[in-house]
């Protein structure tokens, strides 16, 4: 098969994108995660397209089109065309539409490289260009009228789940260190087995390197890996070629993230199971990453040890569980089920089960005549003990009794 018709070749805000550019006589193709995508009938993601031509003459075409165009990254022959198009948002649609955001970047080659960064010149083929190119999986083009061009063998690659390294290994990565990183994601991504034996030899030897990476580009590898379906086994790899000690050496609960991979994809959650601190060490993970501060909140009050007992009496628990004002109980009980603590039985009644409403608010309170202050809060906490301690069967009526009697100075 050297044709493909991926559907959104046939989306509006695609034809428009290319007519700007025919209309210029400038040729172009699709390639990387969106070819290799459609290869392998996964929907969605990011379309990037190649061209020959230089950054300022594919500006003025899509200018000239009326098409809106960023120079995100002229040093690197880069710009971003956006084409939002109106669309009925009252029903989901599928297959979904492009984002709206094309990247088109000049063909190029590398003339003088400076580990991330290097000089390159747009004078470049096209097999030029993809012999610069990360993977052979990522150096698929396609034609806009759905002719495959694989100078580097990608396909073949693809269909056999072989992660290879366009070239030489070494110089790859010499070319950006993340790439050591990039390596295993796409390895839990579209490997299998034990990986390439060249490409994990050269990721081992350059493993200080990661070190001169900065964290927001290494978390968001790191997250990106532990978000795929099936992460362990690049995991596993990682801690072989000592990768994973380098960037994150809190991480030593393979067990427990192997277990929890078929309870829940949520990434924050698999990292919370994969570290074994507590939640100053958690803090200091996060800030480290650069996390998000309610990435880092969250992800310390996953930490041990809980303040909630998950193996006790259910109905006690409940009430526990109510009134307990850490994290959401049903990712301590995904942790706690993938460390063994409580039985699959006890863990799905803790997903089955939600909080039940509180009846009353503040509101209630000051309307019997408790002046706004400390005073509301404490008869609110006490109102959702008594609630709660009756089995959460009391009507709005009954707690507006008990309140009053509560208030009672």
């Amino acid at each position: 098969m050297n044709r493909l018709e991926p559907y959104w070749l046939n989306d509006p805000a695609v034809r428009r994108l290319l007519a700007a550019l025919n209309a210029a006589d400038i040729e172009s193709r699709f390639v990387g995660g969106c070819v290799r995508d459609a290869l392998l009938g996964i929907i969605g993601g990011d379309i990037d397209v190649a061209t020959p031509a230089p950054p300022d003459a594919v500006m003025a075409a899509l200018k000239k089109a009326k098409i809106k165009v960023i120079p995100t990254g002229l040093a690197h022959g880069t710009v971003t065309a956006v084409i939002n198009q109106n669309r009925d948002t009252r029903h989901s649609q599928w297959p979904p539409p492009p984002r709206g955001h094309f990247e088109i970047t000049t063909l190029r080659r590398d003339v003088e490289t400076y580990g991330r960064h290097a000089k390159v010149a747009f004078d470049a083929g096209w097999d030029e260009d993809a012999a610069r190119r990360d993977f052979t999986i990522n150096a698929i083009y396609l034609a806009p009228d759905g002719t495959i061009f694989d100078p580097v063998g990608g396909r073949v690659d693809l269909a056999a789940h072989r992660v290879r390294f366009v070239g030489d290994p070494a110089t790859r990565i010499a070319e950006d260190v993340l790439r050591i990183l990039r390596y295993y994601r796409f390895e839990a991504r579209f490997g299998s087995g034990g990986g390439d034996a060249d490409a994990r030899a050269v990721c081992r030897a350059a493993v200080e390197q990661l070190t001169t990476l900065s964290a927001e580009r290494v978390a968001r590898e790191l997250m990106r890996l532990l978000s795929s379906p099936e992460p362990v086994r690049a995991v596993k790899m990682m801690i072989e070629d000592g990768v994973l000690a380098a960037i994150l050496p809190e991480a030593t609960q393979l067990a427990r993230l192997e277990n929890l991979i078929p309870l829940s994809g949520d990434a924050l959650l698999r990292l919370a199971a994969l570290i074994d601190v507590d939640n100053t060490g958690a803090i200091a993970l996060a800030e480290r990453l650069r996390l998000s501060k309610s990435e880092r909140e969250r992800l310390a009050g996953l930490m041990k040890p809980w303040q909630v007992d998950l193996t006790r009496d259910l109905k006690n628990l409940r009430v526990e569980l109510y009134l307990f004002e850490g994290p959401d109980y049903r990712d301590l009980a995904l942790l706690a089920a993938a460390e063994g603590t409580i039985s699959a039985d006890r863990l799905g009644e803790l997903m089955e089960w939600s909080r039940p409403t509180f009846p009353l608010n503040g509101r209630d309170v000051t309307n019997r005549g408790v002046a706004p202050g400390p005073r509301v809060g404490e008869l609110l906490r006490e109102m959702r003990r008594w609630f709660a301690e009756t089995g959460f069967d009391a009507t709005r009526k009954q707690c507006l009794i008990k309140l009053r009697e509560l208030a009672q100075p």
